[in-house]
């Protein structure tokens, strides 16, 4: 479980780091920022990139909404929630820490939203509360769904953090305008204990509208017959079946 954990930590660390400071330091970058689609991609290439570096070792969650959501699509057992949610939540903290530190380093800098999530007012497109809900809860069922079944025994080998990958571009390019795109608890988390004020009173929907996706997710794709993942691609976890079992 310490490696798991270790990897878990480290994977929503680059997830946060990499994702979060895309927007913060290269979105709106003076003459020349990514926009939306840049910090979109950028999201979706740290968890490609991590599910192929640690999945193997942990199953490659990165987010408490997924580790949530695969539980309850009968892929890891109750015991592994609070230790892989604790060491994804202190992961995401201290990259937004370090991404912190160094976008202080910036003569001017000002703090503001810093890629953190809102609704209403705080929402970059000023989306109620209603709207922002409902977005992040479908986001992330259908998340787990493409989870789910790139990681079934019958989808191609070695791709699926690809699928999962891609699937987590999407999903920004559709609700940064939204939320900011969270679909992640932990990635909602580190950003607004740096932005501070009206972002920490607002947090709480960005885990309970991810868990509540999650949990939605994970039933459907139970429901849809997705079978244990497969041993021949970088595997989103599953139960070990002892110790011949893959290490995740």
């Amino acid at each position: 479980m310490n490696r798991r954990m270790a990897a878990e930590f480290l994977g929503t660390a680059w997830l946060t780091f990499g994702g979060c400071g895309s927007a913060v330091l290269a979105a709106a970058y003076p003459g020349l920022g990514i926009g939306f689609a840049g910090v979109a991609l950028a999201f979706g290439l740290t968890v490609l990139t991590m599910a192929y570096a640690v999945g193997p070792i942990s199953g490659g969650h990165f987010n408490p909404a997924v580790t949530l959501g695969l539980w309850v699509g009968g892929r890891v057992p109750a015991s592994f929630l609070l230790p892989y949610m604790a060491a994804q939540v202190v992961g995401a903290v201290l990259a937004a820490a370090l991404l912190y530190l160094i976008a202080s380093g910036k003569p001017g800098f000002e703090a503001g939203g810093f890629a953190a999530n809102g609704y209403g007012a705080l929402s970059p497109g000023q989306y109620s509360l209603l709207a922002c809900l409902v977005m992040e809860v479908v986001a992330t069922a259908i998340f787990l769904v493409v989870i789910m079944g790139a990681t079934a025994p019958k989808a191609p080998g070695g791709f699926a953090p690809i699928a999962i990958g891609l699937a987590l571009t999407l999903i920004h390019l559709m609700a940064i305008p939204v939320t900011n795109t969270s679909v992640n608890p932990a990635r909602s988390t580190g950003p607004a204990l740096f932005a501070g004020g009206e972002y920490i009173f607002q947090l709480w929907l960005f885990w309970l509208a991810p868990m509540a996706g999650a949990v939605l997710g994970g039933w459907l794709a139970r429901a849809l017959g997705q079978d244990v993942a497969s041993g021949d691609k970088p595997q989103i976890a599953t139960t070990p079946a002892g110790p011949a079992a893959p290490a995740m």
